[in-house]
């Protein structure tokens, strides 16, 4: 119940976010925006021309890798939605207040920062292999954020949980 009531606060929390935001000033929205330029600036540091250009036609922006359009970096990109999963979950099983609050801040940055290198990943995959793009954007990009995120859960229950406290 904890877990349930959690993600749906956090959840219309969100919501409200993306409908504040209109798109005139960050396109399509703050954090979407940020995760777009943080993988721009992350493909440049590891050798190749990457660019953002904000997508005319739909709210998202265009990863162009040397020049060649490889990907939309959307609002579903920037692991906010994977984050509130995993701080609904760690929450459902807190344990004292002070490990609990500094797991959610670590882990929700640590899923921030993997997310930057899985779209780095994926967008210079695309670049060097169009061809494999089913098995990179169904297989490989969604297992290395919920891997990650399950291996956060399991580590948790297992370390710091009340749960896992009353039982030993």
């Amino acid at each position: 119940m904890t877990f349930l009531t959690v993600y749906v606060v956090l959840t219309i929390g969100y919501k409200v976010y993306l409908d504040f935001f209109d798109g005139s000033k960050y396109y399509p929205d703050y954090l979407t925006n940020l995760v777009a330029k943080q993988s721009e600036s992350l493909i440049n540091t590891l050798g190749y021309d990457a660019k953002i250009v904000p997508h005319p036609d739909e709210p998202s922006m265009k990863l162009l890798v040397n020049s060649k359009f490889v990907a939309r970096v959307v609002e579903g990109c920037n692991s906010i939605s994977v984050i509130i999963l995993f701080i609904s979950f760690i929450i459902a099983f807190a344990g004292k207040f002070k490990a609990t609050f500094i797991y959610i801040l670590s882990g929700s940055v640590l899923i921030y920062v993997v997310n930057l290198i899985r779209i780095a990943i994926l967008s210079i995959g695309l670049y060097n292999y169009p061809w494999r793009e089913d098995i990179l954007h169904t297989v490989i990009f969604p297992m290395i954020i919920y891997g990650m995120v399950f291996l956060l859960w399991m580590f948790w229950v297992n370390r710091f949980s009340k749960k896992k406290q009353q039982h030993a």
